[in-house]
């Protein structure tokens, strides 16, 4: 891991739960940083927002959908070249809207044994270790978040 001296970004992605234990995984755009690599979609914490607003936005805006946030699952600290961030994931659940791509190029609902074969963002990849490791033969139900 590499480190610099920019202060740390708080970004929060969405573990979109499908009602088969699938989750919603979002390939960035190749003319973003981390091209066409794959995340949990999500989006930068701005000033006096909550983390759970701010990923309501952020979904709304970018993939035209309506979630319901529940619980964090997991926070990583990872530094890139250009920014430190710290990722929270929290899970959601999908509740309405009509999908669409604004700032990604594709999206796939994932089973989380098979989220190891995508070329995920390093910073996503502590989420996914971490939701095989707990999550192995099973998957989170939406009733228990």
């Amino acid at each position: 891991m590499n480190y610099n001296s920019n202060p740390i970004v708080p970004v929060l992605a969405a573990i979109i739960l499908n009602h088969d234990g699938s989750v919603l995984l979002a390939q960035r755009r190749p003319d973003k940083t981390n091209p066409l690599k794959w995340e949990f979609p999500g989006g930068k914490l701005k000033v006096k927002e909550s983390p759970e607003y701010c990923l309501t936005r952020e979904i709304e805006e970018e993939l035209g959908l309506k979630i319901a946030v529940r619980q964090l699952f997991s926070a990583v600290n990872y530094s890139y070249p250009h920014e430190n961030i710290l990722l929270l994931a929290y899970f959601a659940e999908l509740m309405t809207g009509s999908l669409r791509l604004s700032d990604h190029k594709e999206i796939r609902w994932v089973p989380i044994e098979k989220l190891v074969n995508y070329e995920l963002s390093p910073a996503d990849i502590p989420i996914v270790e971490k939701l095989v490791e707990n999550f192995k033969g099973s998957y989170p139900s939406l009733f228990s978040l």
